[in-house]
């Protein structure tokens, strides 16, 4: 799952969400530099990431782009994931998405002070460029797609990859409405404990 997911499965909880979306930033023991309710959000991204790998779902899914992108299959596919959950309509409409989008970013911004250099970089492109509601439109995962390719190793920036994922659009689709009800169910389950 990507930033649109993981904040959105945090469940409108602000430091689950602070610490959901900084988890990448965040190495090992580093975690307990951080206030609890922050290190209990780094601990549920950690188990959405092993969710969302382990699922039969997903590991078909990634057939689709491994014979382009082989093991970075699985990080495309956290993008195709966040682009299927913009689009749900059982969970967001257009200004829902858009509200919910807003409102992350308030939330990341008043935590800034604890947020980890790296990724305030990041978030200064995400906020200005509204990353979590631009996952809607087509353009912006090409533009993620890009990202992702041009920061890979060993891969050719210009990897068919985008391809790759309109001829399969229907399938990833039906792929996501399987899995995403299970991730969700998981990632509350993490939460009560």
């Amino acid at each position: 799952m990507n930033y649109l997911a993981h904040a959105y499965l945090s469940f409108n909880k602000p430091e689950i969400v602070v610490g959901n979306i900084i988890s990448d930033f965040v190495k090992g023991k580093k975690r307990f530099d951080f206030p609890g309710p922050i290190q209990k959000g780094i601990m549920l991204h950690r188990s959405i990431d092993i969710f969302t790998d382990e699922h039969a779902v997903t590991k078909k899914a990634k057939q689709v782009f491994k014979p382009v992108v082989g093991l970075y299959a699985g990080a495309f596919m956290d993008i195709v994931y966040d682009h299927f959950l913009a689009l749900d309509a059982n969970e967001f409409s257009k200004e829902t998405l858009l509200e919910f989008s807003l409102s992350v970013y308030e939330t990341l911004d008043q935590y800034q002070s604890v947020s980890p250099e790296r990724f305030m970089r990041v978030f200064y492109y995400m906020r200005h460029e509204n990353w979590l509601y631009n996952y809607r439109s087509l353009n912006r995962i090409e533009k993620s797609f890009a990202g992702l390719l041009y920061r890979a190793k060993y891969l050719t920036e210009n990897a068919a990859v985008f391809d790759c994922f309109q001829k399969n659009y229907e399938y990833l689709h039906e792929c996501y409405n399987v899995f995403f009800p299970e991730v969700k169910k998981h990632a509350f389950g993490q939460l009560a404990l």
